[in-house]
């Protein structure tokens, strides 16, 4: 097998197969691919999707060269999205996973440094002062203590310095942001995954259901990868398929205007608005989105024992409170070596 030969067949059309797209990946993380050749393969994931196979592919050679949390907890979930949706809103996921944590549910948070957008969950973080590492006491701990840790991407998966230059230097969406979501190295069993396709919506589907995880699948229909409450939503559960408009149900109040999302044009700028939401001192709109992604998530965490009014109203009492702020600093400290 060789990889002139697997980009040859891409190029005529054809798809790979599991074995296929599981070599060409591990070639990828290995570094036997020139940035060129690299580019030429995220160009042609540009017009078409990667198939069910070519994902699995793809994301099994990743997790087999990546490291891997030696401890598990089948109650953790990851809150996330694929990004690339060029929306540019504030962090939501990132803020939605302090809600959930402040609640007494764990989370496992995987991500990353903008790379085709203004401000990753890594960007603000880092900006904010929490310290990246890959060190397995540090993370436990926090994840003991405040009930979340992050795992910043390029920490875990040293494949990744392979393709990062090629994607900043593309500035544009890629197969790796439909990758990101499932290469959490935690590999929790429980995910709110946010995608901006909802052909991507029923891949994630199908390898949700051949993993035995515990996925929801959500996409706006106005094309964002959150809830963003600016036009109904669809919620993919295992063989089932929601759509969520306007007054069906206390989760999905009255439509947004998409300005009350945006995130700011530079770092300092997105970590001001997320301070200020954290602290309970958001706008009443970006307070809502917050609120209704942290329900949906405390919602699969709890495994449905908590109905949608009550995971509304500890979602909105954890936020507004400051209670996912006074979390977040006990975070921080426990990030300081001093703390390690």
């Amino acid at each position: 097998m060789k990889v002139i030969d697997l980009l040859e067949k891409l190029v005529a059309h054809e798809v790979l197969s599991f074995e296929e797209s599981f070599f060409l990946m591990e070639r990828i993380g290995t570094g036997h691919l020139s940035e060129t050749q690299i580019a030429f393969l995220l160009g042609l994931y540009r017009v078409r999707f990667p198939t069910v196979d070519e994902l699995k592919g793809f994301v099994e050679a990743l997790l087999s060269l990546c490291h891997r949390l030696s401890w598990e907890d089948e109650e953790s979930l990851d809150v996330c999205g694929t990004g690339g949706d060029g929306k540019n809103t504030f962090n939501i996921s990132t803020l939605s996973a302090l809600v959930v944590s402040a609640s007494g549910y764990k989370v496992v948070k995987h991500g990353n440094y903008a790379l085709s957008s203004a401000c990753g969950s890594s960007d603000v973080l880092e900006y904010l002062g929490y310290r990246f590492t890959h060190e397995e006491d540090i993370l436990r701990r926090q994840y003991e203590n405040c009930h979340i840790c992050f795992l910043h991407a390029p920490l875990f998966h040293p494949a990744m310095r392979y393709v990062a230059p090629v994607r900043k230097s593309l500035g544009m969406p890629t197969l790796f942001n439909f990758l990101g979501p499932l290469i959490n190295p935690a590999q929790p069993k429980k995910q709110l995954v946010g995608v901006k396709d909802l052909f991507l919506a029923r891949i994630y589907m199908y390898l949700a259901q051949e993993r035995k995880k515990d996925f929801w699948i959500i996409h706006s229909l106005d094309g964002y990868d959150e809830v963003s409450l600016s036009a109904p939503y669809v919620l993919y559960r295992v063989n089932k398929r929601y759509e969520v408009s306007s007054g069906e149900g206390p989760h999905f109040p009255n439509l947004l205007s998409t300005q009350d999302l945006l995130g700011g044009n530079n770092i300092p700028e997105a970590a001001k608005i997320f301070i200020k939401i954290l602290s309970g001192e958001g706008t009443e709109a970006q307070n809502q989105v917050v609120i209704v992604n942290s329900a949906l998530a405390i919602r699969l965490a709890s495994k449905e024992q908590v109905g949608w009014e009550e995971a509304l109203s500890i979602a909105r009492e954890v936020l507004l409170s400051g209670e996912a702020k006074k979390n977040f600093k006990r975070l921080l400290n426990l990030s300081k070596p001093s703390q390690s």
